[in-house]
């Protein structure tokens, strides 16, 4: 099967398992709280995210308002995310810029986006994608290990992964994708331990069918 017949092979097989819903799994209201909620989930899992947000948000309800955090005191709500003197540190001040570059309004340009504090490709692609609806491809964790099991890429650099899948995969499943392989990396193509046997794409995956 040569590479662009396994990719529909792929995606039909991924759509029908899990539907063709855009889900976001950071609960948030606006751009500015799925931003903030996806620097924070760097490291750390969503659900915890969720948890550490919901009383956040009540504090911290806009960009403004995070612009004028106590340091400290926002630290001390994100520590359980991990890594909160950075997070906490990048967060206050892509804040400040937004409101000083952008008059409070997040943007919708990858360059605009990557030039705030603490954002890279995969936070600015997820906000793109899920609040301005830009067909965008986010390369987190999963997708990175899964698109290499799959056949899909030979690197292990987000960005070189993010444009190889942006050849090869059609735009309306660029964020629909992403979606499909967290759902899969967090039931059945584990980081430590993938179900191969259990896996509905196994005919189609290089790793499963052992292909070099």
């Amino acid at each position: 099967m040569r590479k662009k017949e396994r990719v529909t092979a792929i995606l039909e097989k991924l759509d029908n398992e899990y539907g063709t819903d855009h889900v976001c799994y950071l609960e948030h209201r606006d751009a500015w709280q799925l931003l903030l909620a996806t620097q924070l989930s760097a490291q750390c899992t969503d659900a915890r995210v969720n948890l550490v947000t919901r009383e956040l948000f009540k504090k911290y309800p806009d960009v403004k308002s995070v612009a004028q955090a106590d340091l400290k005191e926002f630290e001390e709500m994100i520590k359980p995310t991990g890594f909160y003197h950075n997070k906490a540190k990048n967060i206050i001040a892509c804040a400040r810029e937004i409101l000083e570059r952008h008059d409070g309004r997040v943007p919708e340009d990858i360059e605009a986006l990557t030039a705030l504090s603490g954002v890279g490709r995969k936070t600015a692609n997820v906000v793109r994608g899920n609040i301005y609806g830009i067909p965008s491809i986010v390369v987190d964790t999963h997708v990175k290990r899964i698109s290499k099991h799959l056949g899909l890429t030979e690197s292990d650099d987000p960005v070189k992964i993010e444009f190889e899948l942006m050849k090869i995969l059609p735009k309306d499943h660029w964020i629909l994708y992403n979606i499909h392989i967290i759902r899969l990396g967090r039931s059945i193509c584990k980081a430590r331990k993938p179900a191969c046997e259990e896996c509905f794409l196994k005919e189609v995956c290089r790793y499963a069918q052992g292909w070099s």
